[in-house]
């Protein structure tokens, strides 16, 4: 992937809060989002960024789930090709976060950062999340975000792959699939 490693993390934040915030099917069986505080202890999980660990209210774990719904509408417009959708769902994203480009001094030296007006826990995240999907899909790495191919997985992923081809969120839908297809050979 073509990303500093900023972005590589809100990318995958906003993987992490899909696959764990939203409804739907891991492949194996089918998937409820966590509430009260198991979804903030989720949220805590997947934003650890850097060696920090924020502590995650279940009001912010709530609105990060909301967040997530929306994100979730991103990768499926893109993955079916409805990148103009996407670029709309983004849009509302950013307007709504009010994220803005920023530059932010860490230790090593600076780095281009997307805060929104209130530089609150969800407000942060969310605002960079929605300018690093951004970044993919005002470039030429729109693809890079995808839903698994795996029957009937609906989990999403960011392609890092050197040669844009992969299918698959997690090595286990992978295998599954490739055993299911060896079963099938005569």
């Amino acid at each position: 992937m073509r990303f500093d490693s900023h972005v590589e993390a809100l990318l995958a934040a906003a993987v992490g809060l899909v696959n764990h915030l939203t409804p739907g099917h891991d492949g194996i069986s089918p998937l409820q989002p966590p509430s009260g505080r198991a979804c903030s202890s989720v949220c805590a999980q997947v934003l650890v960024s850097q060696g920090r660990h924020p502590n995650v209210t279940e009001a912010q774990g709530a609105e990060l789930a909301s967040y997530a719904v929306l994100l979730r509408g991103v990768f499926a417009a893109t993955a079916a090709g409805a990148v103009d959708d996407a670029a709309r769902q983004v849009n509302d994203l950013l307007e709504r976060t009010g994220a803005r480009p920023r530059l932010d001094l860490a230790a090593d030296g600076w780095g281009l950062h997307f805060h929104g007006p209130d530089d609150g826990l969800v407000v942060g995240w969310s605002a960079g999340i929605a300018a690093a999907l951004a970044l993919c899909l005002g470039s030429d790495l729109a693809g890079v975000l995808g839903i698994c191919s795996a029957d009937p997985c609906d989990r999403v992923f960011v392609d890092g792959s050197r040669n844009g081809t992969r299918r698959f969120c997690s090595t286990r839908c992978q295998n599954r699939v490739k055993a299911a297809a060896h079963r099938r050979r005569p």
